[in-house]
């Protein structure tokens, strides 16, 4: 099965993908040691509960994301509440079209075997060291994403079943030539427009909201104004690299751990070579006589780079008079390394030596002794090793004690800051999207929202946010996910009952307009009476970002307009705001010549995620999905 993954992956439809896997990797986050929550779950996906703690975990993930992407302009994204509900929503989405995959894949009997994870696993440039599967990079990678071993190895083999699942779904698809020019001709199509906007703010003169519709609608939807659920959190926290030793490590120190590891400071032997390869693929009995011959004019004189340009097999180091520049043990075939590092002076050549290459002669043209390296060269290296060393034997020490006093007095946190040397730090009180660093990884988010610590206030056990950096955290205020009171949301819920209101009225008003419009008033004399202007596009693009995304939706899906005829439309944006546009004409290229590989692939790639989407859509149509009403909690 392993195999069959493997040669599907290097198709087109694969790509694709493994976009999506990447994607429900990002977003679902790679932590799945979940602790207990006190929330009901954000979503049901045929009985089957997605936790507000897989959420936070997945929402921190997309928000870190995005802050990447961003940069400092994500602060400011971040203050529309529109657009955060938007991002936690489209988490949501995810996360259930990820537990529908899962299902399916299970009602298949799809499968990963033990084996097939293992090798996965060693094959994971993450746990690899020079080039080679290491143990300890395993071990100390799972731990910072909050996995255990078995853990991982689970979180693994659903992703690598989903892969089969989404492998089968689209790793059939193709797209046909004439398809293939057709979609670019349509990508490539301009439209030219004009369009009028009537925005909804003059009808906010025409709206009252009364006290009695605003209590009506705070009773409808409660679960709109839910106050999140939030903890004040005492903590410590302590770094290897901020501890302070005792006692500095002086010059003896570093003179004496030199002398202990001197044999770490040799640069090894190193020899310059040049070779006369004579190939052996096809006759080894001449190859071997030719071979012979070539010492023998070696042996009586000759000029060893003359007859490695004029003779050598090795086309590039031939053209070089045969060098192949400084080797170092452990570097050359075996027999060739050996024959290299037999000769004693520069100058001297071996006799003919065999290898799977064929047969060489190997002459010696530079030498570079072992050297040891001068203590003063290496002695701050070895200062900063001893200190780090020095450190983390102190940072271990300090860990088991604090994790012993932490546990035996567990109603405070001040015994076990003392031993820690640290101070206690404390946050006001957040939701569990707003913790600082270092308590907003996924381990310390999860143990703060057991119900040990909110409930009996004691403190966590020491939990590993980085390697040599730990937290104890204890909860001091836990304020439970609750209704805000009318009053605090009440300028809101008149706001949004205003613009609801100006909408409904602006779009009754616009339907008159747009029964003149297509009656033939003109949009000049429609901007002119509503005190607006006429905006224009010539050469409207599918890409373009200069008009509202609604109106470029609804200018492509319009038809063409006859000869000398026109195409009206009616468009309400998403901010209630309505456009009247008018399609003057529609301009498609031909494309004749073939379309370029990047071209191409781009086209495939968008049909198969296309279907893609269209298959996880069914599964959800037919899928028993709840998402209660009281839901993922909004920010402060």
């Amino acid at each position: 099965m392993l195999e069959k993954i493997r040669e599907g992956s290097q198709g087109l439809a694969a790509k694709i993908i493994l976009g999506v896997v990447i994607l429900s990797f990002a977003l679902a986050g790679i932590g799945g040691y979940l602790g207990q929550t006190t929330e009901q779950p954000v979503a049901e996906v045929n009985g089957v509960q997605i936790s507000q703690t897989e959420f936070s975990r997945a929402f921190e993930n997309e928000r870190a994301r995005l802050e990447q992407q961003f940069g400092e302009y994500f602060a400011q994204i971040a203050a529309d509440p529109n657009y955060m509900a938007q991002i936690r929503n489209g988490v949501i989405d995810r996360l259930v079209q990820q537990e529908l995959q899962n299902q399916l894949a299970l009602q298949l009997g799809l499968r990963v075997s033990d084996e097939q994870v293992k090798q996965a696993i060693v094959e994971m440039p993450y746990f690899q060291v020079a080039g080679q599967f290491n143990n300890d990079a395993y071990l100390r990678a799972i731990r910072q994403m909050n996995f255990q071993p078995d853990t991982f190895r689970e979180f693994l083999r659903e992703e690598m079943t989903r892969t089969q699942l989404v492998s089968a779904v689209a790793g059939s698809d193709f797209v046909l030539p004439s398809e293939l020019k057709n979609t670019a001709a349509l990508q490539q199509q301009t439209r030219n427009i004009d369009y009028v906007v009537l925005t909804k703010e003059k009808m906010k003169s025409q709206v009252s909201v009364s006290d009695e519709e605003v209590n009506d609608y705070y009773q409808l939807n409660q679960q709109q104004f839910m106050a999140p659920e939030q903890v004040a959190v005492q903590y410590l926290e302590l770094k290897a690299d901020d501890i302070t030793l005792d006692t500095p490590v002086t010059d003896e120190d570093v003179r004496a751990y030199y002398e202990e590891s001197k044999a770490q400071y040799l640069e090894e032997e190193k020899r310059r070579v040049a070779h006369i390869l004579i190939d052996n693929s096809e006759d080894d009995a001449a190859a071997q006589e030719k071979a012979n011959a070539i010492l023998a004019e070696l042996k009586a004189g000759a000029d060893f780079a003359a007859l490695a340009e004029e003779k050598s097999d090795d086309i590039v180091s031939a053209e070089l008079g045969g060098d192949l520049d400084w080797i170092e043990r452990d570097v050359m075939e075996p027999a060739f390394e050996d024959a290299a590092f037999a000769l004693a002076n520069v100058g001297d050549f071996t006799d003919v030596v065999a290898t799977e290459f064929g047969y060489h002669i190997i002459k010696l043209t530079d030498l570079q002794a072992q050297v040891e390296k001068p203590f003063d060269e290496v002695a701050a290296e070895l200062r900063a090793e001893l200190e780090k060393n020095a450190k983390l034997d102190l940072f271990y020490q300090k860990q088991t004690e604090v994790a012993e006093l932490a546990f035996e007095v567990s109603d405070t946190l001040e015994d076990a800051s003392l031993v820690a040397g640290v101070e206690l730090k404390t946050t006001e009180l957040v939701n569990r999207m707003m913790l600082p660093a270092p308590l907003n990884s996924p381990a310390v988010i999860a143990s703060i929202f057991t119900p040990e610590l909110l409930e009996d206030k004691v403190n966590s056990e020491v939990l590993e946010v980085a390697p040599e950096h730990f937290v104890v955290v204890r909860v001091t205020e836990h304020v439970a996910a609750a209704t805000k009171p009318l009053e605090a949301v009440k300028e809101q819920i008149v706001a949004t009952l205003t613009n609801e209101k100006a909408s409904s009225l602006l779009a009754d008003y616009s339907e008159n307009l747009f029964t003149e419009f297509k009656a033939g008033k003109g949009l000049q004399e429609i901007a002119t009476a509503e005190a607006t202007e006429v905006s224009s596009e010539a050469s409207l693009q599918r890409q373009s970002y200069t008009v509202a995304p609604a109106i470029v939706k609804d200018v492509f899906a319009l038809p063409h307009p006859s000869e000398g005829g026109k195409v009206e439309s009616l468009v309400t944006l998403n901010n209630g705001d309505v456009a009247l546009v008018q399609l003057n004409s529609v301009t498609t290229p031909v494309i004749t010549a073939d379309l370029d590989a990047q071209q191409k692939q781009g086209i495939t790639m968008s049909a198969i995620n296309k279907n893609y989407l269209a298959f996880v859509s069914a599964l959800e149509s037919k899928a028993e999905v709840v998402r209660p009403t009281v839901q993922v909690a909004e920010e402060n």
